[in-house]
This record gives C-alpha cells, sequence and structure tokens, in this order.
C-alpha cells in the first residue's frame, strides 16, 4: 500500500522537476507534446500486457463471513474476525485452530461444493484482448454505477475520504501558490529553479512511504501484542498520529516561511513542504489500509469514488 501511493504522489512531484527544465530549454509546448508522445507509445502495451484481472470469487471463498449464524455471501456490514494470533508467550497460537482455519475447514467440508471449488479454466491470450468479456458482478448496473456516491455517508469512508482529502487538497494549494512566490520579487526564480522547488515534496513521499512501511507494520503487531494477541483493523488507524505531527509542522511551517522568503530563503520553505507531503502519504496509507481490513466488502465502489 505504501509502495502504491509512492509511485502515485511520488511520480506527481517529480514530474515538475523534469518540467521545468523542458519549459526553459524547448518551450512549454513539449510538455503536452511529449505527454502524447509516451501516451501514445504506452497504449498498445497497456492492450496486449496489461489483461483484465477482475475475478468472481465464489462466496464460500470469503472465509471471513463464514461464522457461525453468518451467511456465506458477504454483507457490507461484516468484519474481520477477531482472531487470537499470539499466545502469552508472544509466540503464534498453534494449539487450537483460529477462526480463519476453523471455518475455513467447515468450508471446504460442509458448504463448498466441487463445482464451486473448482479452478476456472484459463483464458488464452486472443481472448485477453477481447475489449468485452462478460459482466464480473449480477448486481444492477445502475446500482453499481450510482453505488459510490451513498458510500460518502458511511462513517469509515467519510472518515478516510477526510483524512486523505484535506492535506491533498492542502498539497494542490501549495502548489498552486509555489509559482507565485518564487518567480516574482524577491527571489526572480525562473522555470528550472521553480522545478527544482518539487525535489523538496518528492524527498517527502519518499520519507512518507519509508514511514508508513515501517511503522504500519510494526505499530499494528505491537497493538496486537497489548491487545493480548487479537487483531483488529482500528489497529491501522494509529498511523495518523504520525501524520498529524508531520502535517501540521510542514503546512504551518510554510505559511509562516512561504510569506517573507526575504528573510528565510528557498530552503525552508521547501522542506516545509516536503514535511507536508510525507504526512499526506502517511494518512493515505493509514486509511486505505483500514478500509481494506475493515470493510472490504465494499473495496470497489470505495477506490472508485474518486
Amino acid at each position: 500500500m505504501a509502495l502504491s501511493n509512492l509511485a502515485l504522489f511520488g511520480g506527481a512531484f517529480f514530474t515538475p522537476v523534469l518540467v521545468g527544465k523542458i519549459t526553459h530549454t524547448i518551450g512549454w509546448e513539449w510538455s503536452f507534446y511529449l505527454v502524447a508522445i509516451f501516451a501514445g507509445a504506452l497504449l498498445p502495451l497497456v492492450f496486449f500486457f496489461v489483461p483484465e484481472t477482475a475475478f468472481n470469487r465464489p462466496a464460500n471463498q470469503y472465509l471471513e463471513t463464514l461464522q457461525d449464524g453468518a451467511s456465506n455471501r458477504p454483507t457490507e456490514d461484516q468484519h474481520f474476525p477477531t482472531t487470537n494470533l499470539i499466545s502469552d508467550k508472544g509466540h503464534p497460537d498453534t494449539s487450537n485452530p483460529t477462526s480463519f482455519e476453523k471455518h475455513d475447514y467447515e468450508a471446504k467440508t460442509h458448504t463448498a461444493s466441487p463445482e464451486s471449488i473448482r479452478p476456472q479454466p484459463r483464458i488464452t491470450f486472443a481472448q485477453s484482448l477481447l475489449p468485452f468479456n462478460g459482466r464480473k458482478s449480477n448486481a444492477n448496473f445502475f446500482k453499481l454505477a450510482l453505488r459510490p456516491f451513498p458510500l460518502f455517508l458511511h462513517p469509515a469512508v467519510l472518515w478516510a475520504c477526510l483524512i486523505q482529502g484535506t492535506l491533498i487538497g492542502w498539497t494542490v494549494m501549495i502548489g498552486v501558490v509555489l509559482a507565485a512566490i518564487f518567480l516574482g520579487p524577491p527571489l526572480w526564480f525562473n522555470e528550472v529553479q521553480t522545478g527544482y522547488m518539487y525535489i523538496g515534496p518528492f524527498v517527502g513521499a519518499v520519507v512518507g512511504f519509508i514511514i508508513s512501511g515501517f511503522l504500519a507494520d510494526w505499530s499494528t503487531k505491537l497493538m496486537i501484542k497489548r491487545n493480548k494477541g487479537i487483531y483488529e483493523p482500528e489497529f491501522r488507524i494509529v498511523l495518523v498520529a504520525v501524520q498529524l505531527v508531520f502535517g501540521c509542522v510542514g503546512l504551518y511551517g510554510f505559511g509562516v516561511t512561504a510569506q517573507n522568503v526575504e528573510r528565510y530563503g528557498w530552503f525552508l520553505p521547501d522542506m516545509f513542504f516536503a514535511f507536508e507531503v510525507a504526512g499526506m502519504v502517511m494518512g493515505a496509507v493509514s486509511s486505505a489500509l483500514y478500509i481494506v481490513d475493515a470493510h472490504r466488502t465494499f473495496l470497489s465502489p470505495f477506490y472508485s469514488r474518486g
């Protein structure tokens, strides 16, 4: 999850470094020409080598829903079962089967039929190139198309949108005013120098990726131990505390230093911009991990809402 966010945000902040040099050297038009050239070159690669990966999973493979009294079809309100993963000595408890193992066994012996667990035949390369290879859901098409909008009323989705969207919005605003601050007086930056100002947020995205990748799993394991070996999806929210520190330091620091660049120079605003971007990456990772762990049944409409 951290790597996917780094690919998204890191690429977004490294591109202006190149665009500034391109604009200054061969003109701003070539920024768009190069986009068209690369998009045209990648289009056939995407068509031939990026097949459809959607898979209509049998209901009995949703092991977290195969609990006592639960139906075999997942619902939006069901969560992962709390599972005793760690013994009192800090090692995995293998004396009794976990809830996953128990219900996996029950599903295979009582609910799964040979037809439902039989692997589907692999499609050929030519079949993977078809523009349409059938629907992946039996739900009403219009219901699926409109499903992302009511999700904004879901508390978890609303929280995730606010956690991600707040700092993303501030990042966009800083990007808008950055050129106005440094292209004019008193520093009089040119296009290349202004583009180089995005090295800071790119470094911030990398730092946010490293910290998120380390803390996301470390904090979860720590919370599991403190919770007597029981995992809860809410443990993923702990990373938001680190986001709060980095995000606030970055926003307030950039505001103070950017309003008086004659005194503070260019380095401090760029450094605080990096702090803000690092916090943005942490928030995106934390909220996405929580939704994946706690509400996987509406992952598709959640990620399509943007």
